[in-house]
């Protein structure tokens, strides 16, 4: 025998005028359907079944799929109507309305008759019916979320923006390492003044480094560039030490010397 449920006719009140009759009856009509993962509402399969089907005649016969309705949600000042299966949860619905939205279902929040529903929640339970009318609006907390978010994201970028700028002045200040390096490795010696300079330079490098506060991958590229100015700095020190060691080559000119050029001597006449 099928159980009657009575609605009422009028798209107000709550889900706690139902009768408890009603609800029974709610409940067995989802009974027999289950919800895949893809959100699809399905016939729940029985044991003996397909057993049954086999032996000619003495199968259950099929259940007839869910009736679908129409809600009409209101997203601000859009207007949509989306077609779902009259049992399936309100966090079904929010991923069709996704699609529609672009609003992940996570942040978004449906109310009906002035009461927010859960992800949990069944459309029939809540009496929500054909042209039904829903409010959709966007989570709060996902507002703020998505904003600590971007407060974050704009960190990381601007501390990777600051790391990038300062290895490019590593790149040529490390030229100027090896540069140096070859000259004295040749022998020849260098102004002092040029070593302590770039000493310097680079420590005020390793300064701005450690201001930067970086997290993730963006502090492994802080460090990177760390280890590469401590390098030359001690690359600097040694070639300190040697360049000291050097002599000063004084460069002299030999100049060829000639004989006086011979003079002839003139007889004058009266």
């Amino acid at each position: 025998m099928a159980a009657v449920m009575h609605r009422s006719s009028s798209d107000g009140g709550s889900s706690s005028g139902w009768s408890e009759a009603a609800a029974a009856a709610a409940g067995e009509e989802r009974a027999g359907w289950e919800v895949r993962p893809s959100g699809m509402v399905v016939q729940a399969r029985e044991e003996g079944a397909g057993a049954g089907a086999g032996g000619g005649g003495g199968g259950i016969p099929p259940r007839p799929p869910p009736p679908e309705i129409t809600v009409r949600v209101k997203y601000g000042a859009a207007r949509h109507e989306v077609a779902v299966s009259s049992i399936a949860s309100f966090g079904e619905l929010k991923k069709l309305l996704a699609a529609r939205t672009g609003l992940l279902p996570a942040d978004q929040k449906l109310t009906y008759k002035g009461k927010e529903r859960s992800n949990s929640d069944y459309l029939d339970v809540c009496g929500v019916k054909n042209k039904s009318k829903l409010v959709l609006a966007e989570d709060p907390t996902s507002v703020e979320r998505r904003y600590i978010e971007r407060q974050k994201n704009a960190k990381i970028e601007s501390a990777n923006r600051a790391i990038g700028a300062i290895a490019l002045e590593v790149d040529k200040l490390a030229d100027q390492v090896r540069s140096i390096e070859k000259s004295i490795n040749r022998g020849s010696k260098v102004a002092e003044v040029q070593i302590t300079t770039l000493i310097e330079l680079l420590m005020r490098l390793a300064v701005k480094l450690d201001s930067i506060h970086a997290e993730g991958d963006s502090s492994s590229q802080k460090n990177i560039q760390a280890k590469r100015v401590q390098k030359c700095v001690e690359t600097l020190d040694v070639l300190k030490i040697s360049n000291a060691r050097l002599q000063n080559v004084i460069v002299t000119t030999k100049w060829e010397t000639f004989d006086a050029p011979a003079t002839t001597q003139w007889e004058l006449f009266d």
